[in-house]
């Protein structure tokens, strides 16, 4: 299930894997890095510190090396293995915020929390996000890129599907 709401976009999908292991993958560094982003692209995960104020700080490249887009996330809630807050951004090799590369107007900061509950086995995870302390200008990027970026998780999500098969 996948729809675009007022807080943002929302999206939802049942992995085959236990939540501990779900919620696992997204917090270890070691896990992370293998299959976040965009399909063939690599991630190099320079910082990851999961706890309320921690951050992530990656370095996304694409296929041939050619492209490499910094990112980072604040988290704002850690509640093992139920919940993940963190407010994305893109940023230079430092971690300080920057404009996305692709689009002056797209926001500075998503907000974007993560629900993981877990069913026969089973763990639905449900993604929210959407901009934070933005203009009108950036609401209005966001809400047109929201297709592409629907496509992307949708992507970003088999290789977490794929990641997680080959962990049990």
């Amino acid at each position: 299930m996948t729809e675009q709401s007022k807080q943002g976009l929302l999206l939802s999908r049942v992995f085959n894997a236990p939540r501990e292991l779900v919620f696992k993958v997204w917090t270890d560094p070691k896990h992370f890095g293998k299959w976040w982003g965009p399909h063939g692209f690599s991630l190099d995960v320079i910082k990851m510190d999961v706890r309320p104020g921690g951050m992530f700080l990656g370095c996304q490249r694409s296929p041939d090396g050619s492209q490499a887009m910094w990112g980072k996330f604040v988290y704002q809630e850690v509640t093992e293995p139920e919940k993940l807050v963190f407010v994305q951004s893109f940023s230079d090799e430092e971690g300080n915020t920057i404009r996305a590369p692709f689009n002056a107007n797209w926001p500075l900061e998503i907000m974007n929390i993560i629900t993981f509950e877990e069913i026969d086995g089973q763990t639905t995870l449900t993604m929210q996000g959407g901009p934070v302390n933005a203009t009108a200008e950036e609401r209005a990027a966001f809400d047109e890129m929201a297709p592409m970026v629907k496509q992307g998780f949708g992507g970003t999500f088999d290789q977490l599907a794929e990641h997680l098969e080959s962990q049990q």
